[in-house]
């Protein structure tokens, strides 16, 4: 079988003219598929912080109470909005089913609410930073 060096060519220029990854093309019976993979940045930094010595000695503090768990694999927000109040506090008294956390997941805002009353003694979570689905991202006493 006789390859036409000209199709692959062609496909290779469409690939990096709409910058894809990979570009099929189907003809009778042949069949030419061409790919190619991202390449990875040499420029990356990989930082890896040293333990500290005291802090491998601390033990550390477990905090009692009821877990409120991420309901999807999504990214976490505090606030409605930047720089908007807070929905948890440390210290702050909440109701059963009051918002406590937004989790963004394909660009929509799901509300996570309180599964008990309590106060809240420890938030899990960074504003924008992922979770997984089960995920502790508050502790309410």
């Amino acid at each position: 079988m006789k390859i036409d060096k000209n199709i692959i060519k062609e496909l290779t220029d469409y690939l990096n003219e709409f910058n894809l990854t990979e570009i099929e093309y189907t003809d009778k019976d042949t069949k030419i598929k061409v790919s190619k993979s991202s390449p990875t940045s040499s420029n990356q930094v990989v930082s890896v912080a040293a333990p500290n010595s005291t802090t491998m000695e601390e033990k550390p503090k477990t905090i009692s109470g009821t877990e409120v768990k991420s309901p999807i694999i999504g990214t976490a927000y505090l606030a409605a909005e930047p720089g908007a109040k807070k929905f948890s506090e440390v210290g702050k008294k909440i109701k059963k089913g009051e918002t406590v956390m937004i989790v963004e997941a394909m660009k929509t805002m799901n509300h996570v609410p309180s599964t008990v009353d309590g106060i809240i003694k420890k938030i899990c979570v960074e504003d924008g930073q992922p979770v997984e689905y089960g995920q502790t991202i508050i502790i309410v006493e």
